[in-house]
């Protein structure tokens, strides 16, 4: 199949773009950086390894401006490991975690924020 005849399967896409997140799980805490992210979920580096399946609590933490002033919106939801892969030669891991619950406001703000970075990378 070539990469034109290729349907994008995911229902909200990926973007790459990276903010801070912290990730509590039931017996660590870890922040890091998106490689990429929709409004269903992020890819990111991290430094222990997780299992799939294991369920976390997700702090995202978004840019904003707010009168013209910089700041940060904080998301804050449920998610689920669904991948963990070794980076070869590296002490980390490349995770995928899916938002299984997250506050229809915080989506809709996570969904404006993902907007505006499409419309940033466009005109770029």
């Amino acid at each position: 199949m070539s990469q034109k005849d290729h349907k994008e399967k995911r229902q909200h896409p990926r973007i790459e773009h990276s903010i801070p997140v912290k990730i509590c799980a039931p017996s660590v805490d870890l922040v890091a950086a998106t490689k990429n992210i929709s409004c269903s979920g992020v890819y990111c580096r991290a430094s222990k390894y997780l299992e799939p399946m294991t369920k976390l609590k997700v702090t995202l933490l978004l840019p904003v401006r707010k009168n013209g002033k910089p700041g940060t919106k904080k998301i804050i939801c449920s998610g689920v490991v669904v991948r963990t892969e070794n980076i070869p030669n590296e002490d980390a891991f490349n995770m995928a975690v899916f938002f299984n619950d997250i506050n229809p406001k915080d989506s809709r703000a996570l969904a404006d924020h993902l907007q505006g970075v499409l419309v940033e990378k466009a005109v770029v």
